[in-house]
């Protein structure tokens, strides 16, 4: 049994599913060499022409130009540079209508031509020798090459393949109707196609390529094969015309016999396509230094006058390549971009042609009819057998139409290469293919939300742990951690200690406490510098002791009673005196009756003081040592109380004389000695007042003790009275 490669070698072809065989339609264009055109009055350069970032302006507004000089920078994410197609100037800068069914605005530089298409310096060569595979992929990246066939992917991405490559395959195919851009190129160019196609294997070192052609261009396989007669590694193959065999896994299935799993890439399988187009473009960058400014379009449909394909400047407007081979608008025109089967219908024809744009298709009404309203499906299942993905177009709609995105993934929905085959089929006029675009769109913006989502939670998740780390940075900003001390600061902090202790005794404990704070600061241990107040909460209770005895000493020695003393004293001797003066006014028959009546007045004078600093003294001697001040207070005043009783009673006596007195034994006495009598009593009367004095101004010391005991105040009255009878009876006798 033959291997594969030995299959390979032989010629041996493989068929895919599905498939279909609509009009061709490529005479109309083919007939003509390749064209070329005007300048246009402007070109109109949209930054991203491809699959990938946009790259970085490097010119701005105002700014000449050259033809061939870079305009953008490229950058990450699969960008490509954009160059300048002729000299001129730049114009503007502005988002312009883009080369998509919306139309959508894409940031675009204007370029007005100035007529000369001055080339920039260029560096060519004459063949790779010397250049490594590194050097090779950056010229292709720095030509700002991407794929010409399909979706524009960029060729430097594919060139530098980390898998190992088997078989690289050339799509020379172009199985859409009307298109022959592919074709032309081959029968004019093929040497340079041939060219390039040995730079990639340079590049990759595939043991075969594989060229695939359509049988029904015969002049491009003749031409393909006379160029690649030197080199057997380059296998030129006619398969058979049936649509969509251009397409890549179609393709890779017809030459290779090898099946891209769902979801893979041709790489997976060790095969790497690319486009006759792309390689031409490789050729002229590579030896002749050449970027990527141009390339083959056709022109063609009904209302063209002149089909034909032409070398398209890129940034020339839609207009202007319909213009430039005499187009006739008919009413309700339609002008698509690509082919019949997978491209879209312009909504303007200011549209720029791009790196991908292979066709301009301006048919009239009878040529391509337009689609009748959409029916509802009759389950023939005529979409199901053409679809060369083996899908089930039905199923998808049917998902589509209710937005079932979990099913239409699980049901292979990016499977779909968009070929139009199941539309082309389905007599219910159902748009198939335009569901699924929508529904891939929908889809792609679902998943793109979620990662948004996804990286404004991660944002804010980073956000909420930097103000917390921050919070607590500045909750511990005055702390210092603990440190481990060397060796040297731990014998100055035992030498500290040591000198804390040898102290002198006298030392004061607030400085025993200062020298350990010190101590353990130098230490450094912050956690355990606590403050040692033994030393103040013993002064303070000395001085609460101190307190406390001076308030004991305080009510022993009766406090505030000693001035209510003293006021008591004053008042006794006050009464006294007033009742001196009222014995003096008292009026009596004889000169020695008034002398003993002030004689016994100043006698009972001096007992009532006495009697009254007797209570005194004795409420003061009988009181408990720090007894309650109000009591002494209460006690002083029930002894002038019963002073100012004694006083009354003594005047009573005195207002009284007609009252009869106690008789005695006693003889009258002679006035002799009655009055030395009243000197007697004056001078003791002089006497208790100076000792009530003296009591005024010592309060603390105890009262002098009197020669005999203290008498009653009344026992005093009437000693008084009966010493005025006998001053009455003596001054009678």
């Amino acid at each position: 049994m033959e291997t594969l490669l030995e299959q390979i070698e032989s010629g041996k072809l493989w068929q895919f599913p599905g498939g279909i065989h609509p009009p061709e339609q490529k005479f109309v264009s083919n007939q003509a060499g390749i064209g070329t055109l005007p300048l246009p009055e402007y070109l109109v350069l949209p930054l991203k022409q491809h699959i990938g970032a946009n790259g970085q302006l490097l010119v701005n507004k105002g700014e000449h130009v050259l033809k061939g000089q870079v305009l953008t920078r490229p950058g990450t994410n699969w960008s490509l540079p954009i160059h300048a197609p002729t000299s001129g100037t730049i114009t503007d800068i502005k988002p312009m209508p883009s080369a998509h069914p919306s139309a959508m605005p894409e940031l675009s530089i204007i370029l007005t031509p100035d007529g000369e298409d001055k080339w920039c310096q260029l560096t060519s060569r004459d063949s790779i020798e010397g250049l490594d595979n590194k050097a090779l992929i950056d010229i292709l990246h720095h030509a700002g090459i991407a794929g010409m066939g399909g979706a524009g992917f960029p060729t430097y991405v594919k060139a530098d393949s980390a898998k190992q490559i088997e078989f690289l395959v050339v799509n020379g195919v172009e199985c859409e109707p009307y298109i022959t851009a592919d074709d032309m190129l081959m029968r004019e160019h093929a040497e340079e196609i041939i060219a390039g196609i040995e730079v990639m294997m340079s590049i990759l070192s595939p043991q075969y390529t594989l060229v695939g052609i359509e049988d029904n261009k015969p002049q491009a396989v003749e031409a393909m094969r006379a160029a690649a007669s030197h080199n057997d590694k380059i296998l030129i193959r006619a398969i058979p015309t049936k649509y969509p065999s251009g397409g890549e896994k179609q393709l890779i299935k017809v030459l290779t016999s090898k099946e891209v799993p769902s979801g893979g890439i041709p790489a997976d399988v060790g095969v790497l396509v690319q486009n006759v187009g792309t390689l031409y473009a490789v050729n002229e960058a590579v030896f002749k230094g050449k970027p990527l400014i141009e390339r083959v379009v056709t022109v063609t449909g009904n209302t063209i006058h002149t089909p034909q394909n032409v070398w398209a400047l890129l940034g020339s407007e839609v207009k202007h390549l319909l213009h430039s081979q005499g187009f006739t608008p008919v009413e309700d025109q339609r002008v698509i971009m690509g082919g019949p089967m997978m491209g879209f219908t312009l909504p303007t024809v200011r549209i720029p042609v791009v790196k991908t744009t292979n066709c301009i298709l301006a048919p009239d009404n009878q040529e391509l009819a337009v689609a009748g309203h959409e029916q509802a499906c009759i389950r023939c299942s005529a979409c199901a057998d053409a679809c060369p993905q083996t899908l089930l177009p039905q199923q998808l709609q049917w998902f589509a139409k209710g937005k079932e995105y979990d099913k239409l993934e699980e049901y292979n929905l990016f499977d779909c290469i968009e070929c139009g085959a199941c539309s082309y089929v389905c007599p219910s006029e159902i748009p198939l293919v335009q569901y699924y675009r929508v529904a891939k769109a929908e889809i792609r913006e679902q998943k793109l939300e979620k990662v948004k989502a996804e990286r404004a939670k991660e944002r804010f998740e980073a956000r909420k742990a930097r103000l917390e780390r921050e919070q607590e940075e500045r909750q511990n900003r005055h702390k210092r951690p603990a440190r481990t001390a060397p060796a040297k600061d731990k014998a100055k902090v035992s030498e500290a200690l040591e000198r804390v202790k040898n102290k002198r005794p006298e030392q004061s404990a607030v400085q025993a406490a200062i020298e350990r704070a010190k101590a353990k600061k130098a230490e450094g241990d912050t956690s355990s510098l606590e403050p040692d107040n033994s030393a103040v909460a013993l002064e303070r209770a000395k001085r609460k002791e101190q307190a406390r005895k001076y308030k004991e000493e305080k009510a022993q020695t009766g406090g505030d009673s000693a001035p209510k003393d003293a006021v008591a004293a004053a008042i006794a001797r006050a009464k006294a005196k007033k009742a001196a003066k009222a014995a003096e006014e008292t009026p009596a028959p004889e000169k020695q009756d008034s002398k003993k009546a002030a004689v016994a007045a100043a006698i009972a004078r001096a007992k009532a003081k006495k009697a009254e600093q007797s209570e005194v003294t004795d409420s003061e001697d009988t009181a408990p040592k720090g007894s309650d001040p109000r009591k002494a207070a209460v006690a002083a005043a029930i002894a002038r109380a019963k002073a100012k009783k004694a006083a009354k009673d003594s005047e009573n006596v005195q207002l009284q004389p007609d009252e009869p007195a106690t008789e005695t034994n006693a003889e009258p006495e002679d006035p002799r000695k009655a009055a030395v009598a009243a000197a007697v009593a004056r001078a003791k009367a002089k006497k208790a007042a100076k000792a009530a004095e003296e009591a005024q101004q010592l309060p603390n010391e105890p009262a002098a003790k009197a020669d005999a005991e203290p008498e009653d105040p009344r026992k005093a009255a009437v000693a008084a009275a009966i010493a005025r009878a006998k001053a009455k009876k003596a001054a009678k006798g």
